[in-house]
């Protein structure tokens, strides 16, 4: 595969309007799981996502067993029926995660991981539980970036009771996809570019720059190592716009700015 990004190849519009290193509109709206220790419904374009962070005062066996201190995060991902176009069956219909759904969270918990000061956590659990409400691309990475938001507002309620002293996150963490589509590269694809990539990556970062993961392959096509650097060059500047967004959202709530 060879990407041929010309000037004027980069300046079309895309179908929704977009050029082609311009996220889709990304809301967040707080506070969408009144039960939860901290959420939020994110939404970028017409993907929405619920991510709801819960805290058990308690860890892991494993954690105990092998004289592990601290906490821990771990993370759940499900699309539910409705989601998609056409009704997606429940894992629990058929008595098993599919192998997609265990990717992603333990996608997303490797993420959180990264992004917090599990010690400082203290000897608890935070469960995120990430729902797609609706699916139109991109959704484990909305489900980071929706996470990361969650975790923080969790860790705010957590602070604000007295529960913890020292603040637990190092960095705040978001994802993003990048895909070559009829020789264009382009950032934050929705589903019917997703579907025409020669090439799909994820790219996932802390609001310090650090790489948590990079997941990339080709549609029946390769590229080179010149347009893997572009396509990690075009996704942290997405991830740069989320992250901003992220600490909109959690100035506005809290009052706590996140490095």
């Amino acid at each position: 595969m060879m990407v041929n990004q010309s000037d004027s190849a980069s300046l079309a519009v895309r179908h929704d309007g977009r050029s082609h290193d311009q996220l889709r509109p990304l809301r967040f709206t707080p506070g969408f799981a009144p039960n939860a220790h901290g959420s939020v419904l994110v939404a970028t374009g017409d993907t929405q996502v619920l991510c709801a962070a819960t805290v058990e005062p308690s860890v892991p066996k494993w954690m105990k067993e092998q004289g592990v201190t601290g906490g821990w995060i771990t993370a759940e991902y499900s699309m539910l029926p409705y989601s998609t176009l056409t009704r997606r069956p429940r894992d629990i219909s058929k008595g098993r995660l599919d192998g997609r759904s265990i990717e992603i969270q333990r996608l997303i918990g490797r993420a959180l991981r990264a992004a917090v000061d599990l010690e400082a956590l203290g000897e608890r659990t935070l469960w995120v539980d990430c729902d797609v409400l609706q699916a139109d691309g991109g959704t484990r990475t909305a489900s980071i970036t929706g996470a990361s938001v969650a975790v923080a507002l969790a860790c705010a309620a957590l602070q604000a009771r007295g529960q913890i002293t020292q603040w637990p996150l190092r960095s705040l963490v978001a994802g993003v996809s990048v895909g070559a589509v009829d020789g264009r590269l382009l950032l934050d694809l929705n589903y019917e570019e997703d579907k025409e990539a020669a090439v799909d990556m994820n790219v996932v970062m802390t609001s310090k720059g650090a790489f948590v993961e990079v997941q990339g392959a080709g549609e029946e096509a390769t590229f080179s190592r010149g347009e893997l650097e572009k396509m990690i060059a075009l996704g942290e500047t997405g991830i740069q716009s989320l992250i901003a967004s992220q600490r909109d959202i959690l100035v506005q709530e809290t009052g706590v700015r996140v490095q």
